[in-house]
């Protein structure tokens, strides 16, 4: 069995991240899991959040947004649409943007499915993972997924029986 993982982190600039590492924790969308060499098979949605990752015995993370992991042969690729390191964050400006974008979501008076609203979400668990990694997480929130989810709303065919995901309805912080 190998004794390292090799992990990659992909954004749609290229590769944030390339490291042989002993092991890797991930924020799927139904819960954080670790991976070890020697590792099954596996593919997993991810939600925004911090991937964590030992390399020469000293830990490390990273900030990651939505995207999808895939662990095969001992390597684990990251497809991200966003990474950040803790050195590139503006804690004051995070948080100036966390407290702005709640406050939005507060008060909506749109449709809940609206667009701009999934969006404002999505960019609220950002700021939160952004905060995470800095160690100075916010409070909190709930919001519904957005992402991976099929709506509540969505029309369905009659003829066609319901598929069911579990996830319905699912909260996220």
């Amino acid at each position: 069995m190998a004794e390292h993982i090799g992990l990659e982190i992909v954004t749609p600039t290229g590769v944030a991240l390339r490291a042989q590492v002993t092991e890797v924790t991930a924020p799927s969308i139904a819960g954080e899991f670790g991976v070890l060499p020697g590792h099954v098979p596996v593919l997993a949605a991810l939600r925004a959040g911090t991937v964590g990752y030992k390399e020469g015995g000293a830990d490390h993370k990273v900030a990651v947004g939505p995207g999808f992991v895939e662990v095969l042969a001992d390597k684990a690729i990251v497809l991200t649409e966003k990474f950040a390191r803790r050195e590139d964050i503006d804690v004051v400006e995070t948080r100036a943007r966390l407290k702005d974008v709640g406050d939005e979501l507060q008060g909506w008076q749109g449709e809940i499915t609206d667009p701009k609203r999934v969006g404002l979400i999505e960019e609220e668990q950002w700021l939160g993972a952004l905060l995470e990694l800095y160690g100075d997480p916010p409070q909190p929130t709930m919001r519904e997924d957005t992402r991976y989810v099929r709506g509540l709303d969505d029309k369905k065919d009659p003829s066609t029986p319901a598929e069911s995901s579990g996830a319905e309805g699912e909260e996220s912080t």
